[in-house]
């Protein structure tokens, strides 16, 4: 067991548990490079990504409901980008692109010190093929993806899912996410947060 400071937090605190977020934590998920070798503009694949198959819809995905269905719905609202939609699902596994670079390195220097859990936003259509593709996934054998219970971070339920299944307590865990909502959801449990920026600022956060 180690003391863990949080560079963020003025104290010390007794930590036995890091829980990592796995999309652009652990593994590459970049749908901006297939949208701009489609549209051949990379300000047009952003703006498709965030007015068309925004982080809303990409939310529902998450939260388990089909990808099917909600490309058909959407491809209804914005029948001019009907192939562009349905590219999002014939395409996801061009998007995630490979491991975090460094990551892989770090989390076996946190497994040495540390229990490690993994809580993720991702659709269970599509995590368990990522899961046997990207071996770094393989690593953490206790998680909980959000499609599987109905729920998606900042949710402060979807927490509450990890900490009860394992029997966690929210102090004695440091969540780790490249999304500040997701963190200050984490630290509203009482949980400690870092905001995931890249492998070298997480270890020097780690003390690793």
């Amino acid at each position: 067991m180690r003391y863990l400071h949080v560079k963020n937090n003025a104290h010390f605190f007794f930590m036995r548990n890091i829980i990592f977020d796995f999309g652009n934590v652990l593994v590459q998920w970049r749908p901006e490079l297939v949208y701009t070798e489609y549209f051949g503009d990379e300000a047009k694949a952003w703006w498709f990504l965030r007015h068309v198959v925004d982080n809303e819809w990409r939310g529902r995905i998450d939260a388990g409901e089909s990808t099917a269905e909600l490309t058909a719905e959407l491809a209804g609202r914005f029948p001019e980008y009907r192939e562009a939609i349905e590219l999002f699902d014939q395409r996801y596994f061009d998007m995630l692109t490979g491991e975090v670079p460094g990551m892989r390195e770090l989390l076996e220097d946190v497994m040495q010190h540390y229990e490690v859990y993994g809580l993720t936003n991702w659709s269970m259509e599509t995590f368990p093929t990522a899961r046997k593709r990207f071996t770094i996934l393989q690593k953490i054998d206790r998680y909980v993806v959000s499609a599987a219970e109905r729920l998606i971070k900042p949710d402060p339920r979807l927490f509450q899912v990890l900490l009860d299944r394992y029997g966690l307590k929210a102090e004695e865990c440091t969540f780790v996410d490249d999304n500040p909502d997701n963190v200050a959801a984490a630290r509203k449990l009482g949980m400690q947060g870092i905001v995931f920026t890249g492998a070298d600022d997480l270890r020097k956060q780690l003390n690793l």
